[in-house]
């Protein structure tokens, strides 16, 4: 097949350069030789063609150099080489965005920032060494030297690559360059510029390599692989040697999936943490409790915070849908949307495992301290109400005096709840973390007093109106993980399914920057933010 490419290459390429000197070609007046007659002479009269224009040569060599050094690539440009106790094959492929992809078939891919260049390494976990995987799991104590191994593996393939793609890109261009233009001074500049594309695109990941992007994967493939793969979130309060002990990790989890059946190991939580799953915007959507109680199976989650719309039109008729609420197998922390009627939050304030937050409330569940507020709002239409936006603030007004108070009594708040992020923010500087929704997609952002707000995306991916758009919109949830002792938030993942819940999910590890490697920030108690004081007045 490679072959087969390499001869569509040259062909195409050969057509365009003949096509572009045919049209750039100009007559010229006939030139008279020295001794020719004016009239009726029996001479010939001959013609100069012109060369091709500067910018269409350089345009061929450019095609020429690209096409030739990725052919070359994909040809020979890989190397074999073992990662611990793994088989891998490493690539280099064009990429506009850099990164390194790793893929572990058939669980998935995790993808690294680790650099911003015009190439992406590619490594392919192929498969498992019984024997060194064995000697591994017999003599545990080898774990503790499995850092320096697996960096050691590393070193090596990667020179092995570099060397290797060296030679593929200059093969490639060469070769290339020699069937196009059948020249072999121009088929040697086609060589010498792709070492030097080469080159230059290694120096630039050099320049912008980042071992901690290790720290922050991101994960496609089977939702049921990701917590197992991608790990536990842990408080990082000192600088460490990133890159290996991530590495080694990571190398870790890999070999515990491929073990004697291939099947997916027991998730052992790190015991320091508090994982709380949030999820909000449901909107009647019978297929979210399926997930949400798979999620909390898969990650052994704590907690679950509900940020509202759980309903479409909060009518009594629709509160049976609320009944899986109390059986997800873990506390339900609930406020209420602005599709959620007050019977909605009555029936559940009778349920079991529910803790219904309106007003200020404050609620202890797992460790953590919650307060939340409903929204003033009941727009089960869609509609928007004058003075809509004055009643969100008052709203986020009395949250923040619950807060204060709260504080003062000496039972700080961790996490602050309110649906619209109209009201989140005016919480800032009175509680570490805040988490809303009604948006329909996530994000996140510091605000200026210090506080953290979260907002999530909808997870009923927009209930059943998903279907009203040309696609249907993601189901996305959030598993947060805080410290037990300081419950500050130390990582979050976001989770993205298809739309309609499909099998496949994207599952990407962030990291606050307070709690990343080399931060100087230390954890400061519940109920105060770092780095501002906090805010007082009414």
């Amino acid at each position: 097949m490679a072959r087969a490419a390499v001869h569509a290459a040259v062909r195409t390429l050969s057509r365009v350069r003949d096509a572009a000197a045919r049209r750039l070609t100009r007559p010229r007046g006939p030139l008279r030789p020295r001794g020719a007659r004016r009239a009726g002479g029996s001479r010939p009269a001959l013609e100069l063609s012109a060369r091709p224009h500067p910018w269409a040569r350089a345009l061929g060599m450019t095609a020429v150099v690209l096409i030739g050094a990725w052919l070359g690539l994909l040809v020979v440009g890989n190397v074999r080489t073992p990662v611990g106790p793994m088989n891998t094959t490493m690539t280099l492929r064009p990429s506009f965005t850099g990164g390194t992809k790793i893929n572990v078939s058939p669980l998935g891919a995790l993808t690294l920032d680790s650099h911003v260049a015009p190439v992406r390494l590619d490594v392919n976990v192929d498969q498992l060494d019984p024997l060194r995987a064995q000697a591994l799991i017999d003599h545990p104590e080898r774990l503790s030297g499995l850092q320096d191994e697996i960096a050691r593996d590393v070193e090596r393939g990667t020179a092995d690559l570099a060397v290797r793609s060296c030679v593929a890109v200059v093969v490639g261009a060469t070769t290339l360059g020699l069937a196009v233009y059948r020249r072999p001074r121009r088929a040697l500049a086609a060589g010498g510029l792709a070492l030097t594309l080469l080159a230059a695109s290694g120096a630039t990941a050099y320049a912008t390599w980042n071992p901690k992007s290790v720290l922050e994967p991101k994960f496609s493939g089977l939702l049921s692989s990701a917590p197992s793969l991608v790990g536990n979130a842990r408080s990082i309060v000192t600088e460490f040697d990133v890159y290996q002990k991530e590495l080694a990790r990571l190398v870790t989890n890999v070999t515990k999936l491929y073990d004697v059946t291939s099947t997916l190991p027991a998730y052992r939580p790190d015991p320091t943490t508090i994982r709380v799953l949030h999820v909000s915007d449901i909107h009647l959507n019978p297929a979210s409790w399926t997930i949400i109680a798979s999620l909390v199976k898969q990650y052994k989650v704590n907690v679950i915070v509900d940020s509202g719309d759980t309903m479409d039109h909060g009518s009594a008729a629709e509160n049976g849908f609320l009944d899986a609420a109390s059986h997800l197998g873990a506390p339900y922390v609930w406020v209420r949307g602005n599709h959620d009627s007050l019977l909605t939050q009555d029936h559940l304030e009778h349920m079991k495992n529910v803790y219904v937050l309106d007003d200020g409330r404050a609620v202890t569940a797992a460790g953590l301290r919650f307060a939340g507020i409903g929204d003033p709002q009941f727009t089960p239409d869609r509609s928007s109400r004058p003075g809509g936006d004055a009643a969100e603030e008052l709203a986020g007004d009395r949250l923040a005096t619950a807060l204060r108070d709260q504080r003062t009594a000496g039972t700080p708040v961790d996490v602050a709840i309110a649906h619209e992020p109209a009201a989140a923010r005016e919480t800032d500087g009175d509680v570490p973390l805040v988490l809303s929704g009604h948006l329909h997609h996530e994000g996140t952002e510091v605000m200026p007093f210090g506080t953290r707000l979260r907002i999530e995306g909808s997870t009923g991916g927009s209930g059943l109106r998903a279907v009203e758009g040309k696609y249907p919109d993601p189901i996305q949830a959030s598993i947060l993980y805080f410290d037990r002792d300081t419950r500050r938030l130390q990582a979050w993942d976001a989770i993205r399914l298809g739309g309609l819940g499909l099998t496949t999910a994207e599952v990407s590890r962030h990291l606050p920057k307070e709690n990343q490697p080399g931060a100087t920030t230390p954890p400061t108690p519940s109920g105060t933010v770092s780095g501002s004081p906090s805010r007082t007045g009414p």
